[in-house]
């Protein structure tokens, strides 16, 4: 009953994931607790347990909840045809997350968190990247703004690019404006998708 009145309206989970957010940001991951979350949350370790079997899964939820968030943030809300919009709505959260305090805390203090969703799986976050990408490829090939190909190789493709953009920018950023960046990313997704 406490628990619930110093959550407000915000729900549990939220309160949670925001306090694994302020504490991965605090420690960073591997100095996260979930003793630590559940203090920050005002909720007791059994809170956070019966919903999350360990710190790295909630770590995991954090992650998907911020990834999710950028997507958001950076709906269409363009004009024009589906592939300017999507090369539009592609630098936008490629920019939102190279500067977003959680992934650059985690690529800073912990990068070997990220080095399964660059090697040997995609993440929650990632699938739902990807899965916007099918839909903005089919989108711009129903409109004649798009190249033929299957949509999905395509969108890998994109999701690949985009990925480096955000977690290599660093090692050739020196000296290079982020606009400089953001303006190549967009003339190296649109090239890639115009038609011939």
């Amino acid at each position: 009953m406490v628990e619930r009145s110093r959550t407000g309206e915000r729900g549990i989970e939220d309160a949670v994931l925001d306090a694994a957010r302020d504490c991965v940001l605090a420690y960073g991951v591997r100095r996260t607790t979930v003793t630590d979350v559940a203090r920050r949350a005002g909720v007791s370790r059994m809170t956070v347990y019966r919903r999350w079997p360990d710190a790295q899964s909630l770590i995991g939820d954090l992650m998907t909840r911020e990834w999710q968030q950028v997507l958001l943030a950076t709906t269409d809300e363009g004009t024009g045809h589906a592939r300017s919009r999507l090369v539009e709505r592609v630098v936008a959260g490629a920019r939102v997350m190279r500067e977003h305090p959680l992934l650059c805390k985690i690529r800073d203090v912990d990068p070997e968190v990220l080095i399964p969703y660059l090697l040997d799986r995609r993440g929650a976050g990632q699938e739902e990247m990807l899965r916007f990408l099918v839909d903005a490829v089919a989108h711009g090939r129903a409109d004649g703004s798009v190249r033929p190909g299957e949509a999905e190789t395509m969108a890998r493709v994109v999701l690949l690019t985009t990925q480096s953009f955000v977690l290599s920018a660093r090692i050739v950023a020196d000296g290079l404006p982020a606009a400089s960046l953001d303006r190549e990313l967009a003339r190296l997704v649109d090239g890639y998708l115009r038609p011939d």
